[in-house]
């Protein structure tokens, strides 16, 4: 009677392209530092600038997975919650 979801996965094409994806970005941002006619402390403070904006990112996107995955298991849990009452409800009894 219980319906449950089946984990959804990403393919190792999509997973491939998500890395590659990055890889060329973090070059591109990096060359583009590299070659920018600007003093030291500039490409340094754009550099750091960059590192803070991937990580950044990284940890919104944890948070907002953590978060999916907690709503979830609690969806789960009140799921289950409500099969049992259903299932331990006998509507012939007499009160």
């Amino acid at each position: 009677m219980s319906d449950t979801p089946v984990k959804q996965q990403s393919t190792a094409a999509f997973y491939g392209q998500a890395v590659a994806s990055f890889a060329v970005a973090m070059a591109a941002a990096t060359l583009g530092i590299v070659r920018l006619h600007a003093d030291a402390w500039v490409r340094g403070f754009l550099g750091i600038a960059v590192l803070y904006l991937v990580t950044s990112a990284f940890t919104l996107a944890k948070v907002i997975r953590d978060r999916q995955e907690a709503g979830q298991i609690v969806s789960r849990v009140d799921q289950a919650r409500l099969e049992k009452l259903l299932a331990e409800h006998d509507p012939f009894e007499k009160l």
